[in-house]
């Protein structure tokens, strides 16, 4: 059952990637018309594409992880610092431990696997934070530590060119301490 539940989750997430690479193709064509750049073949088709701009936004991730008696706590708050705003982005948190079956995840979280969840995170407005996303999740096994990794996985189709505030590893001890990112 598990595993068709997977494939299910893996289906919708690139069913609704897909609709936001078909949406933000379609906006930038309409950006394209509006700004009285008509679509070209060859040569033409080329400074068109070049005439459509790419949003510029930087996506970057707070949070905190905590590791207790096999029960694991992540928290991130996901910010964007411009200079675009984002209607959503896709928060990818990755684990070296197994997790349960049957975990209750937050509002627009889905598993995608054994040890991997990931999230929307809603609206970013340019310069500020999105919705707190808060996880309670129980591992398999009860390891003495636990690897998170937080990325992310689909940024809204704008140009990030600095990855080095949304990509993170936590080591997390079975201390039932919290550790910042």
């Amino acid at each position: 059952m598990e595993v068709v539940t997977v494939a299910v989750c893996r289906g919708v997430v690139r069913i609704v990637v897909a609709l936001g690479l078909v949406l933000a193709g379609a906006a930038a064509q309409t950006g394209a018309a509006q700004a009285g750049v008509a679509p070209a073949a060859g040569a033409g088709a080329e400074r068109a594409a070049a005439a459509v701009r790419v949003p510029e936004a930087d996506v970057s991730y707070r949070g905190r992880v905590k590791l207790s008696a096999g029960r694991l706590a992540v928290w991130v708050v996901p910010e964007n610092q411009g200079p675009a705003p984002l209607a959503n982005t896709t928060l990818r948190l990755r684990f070296s431990a197994a997790l349960a079956d049957g975990q209750e995840l937050a509002e627009g979280c889905a598993r995608v696997g054994q040890r991997e969840v990931m999230c929307e995170t809603g609206a970013l407005p340019a310069h500020g934070p999105g919705r707190h996303i808060g996880l309670r999740l129980w591992l398999k096994e009860r390891p003495s530590e636990v690897v998170v990794r937080v990325d992310t996985w689909w940024n809204g189709g704008a140009n990030d060119r600095n990855h080095a505030n949304d990509e993170h590893t936590v080591l997390a001890l079975d201390t039932g301490d919290s550790y910042s990112f």
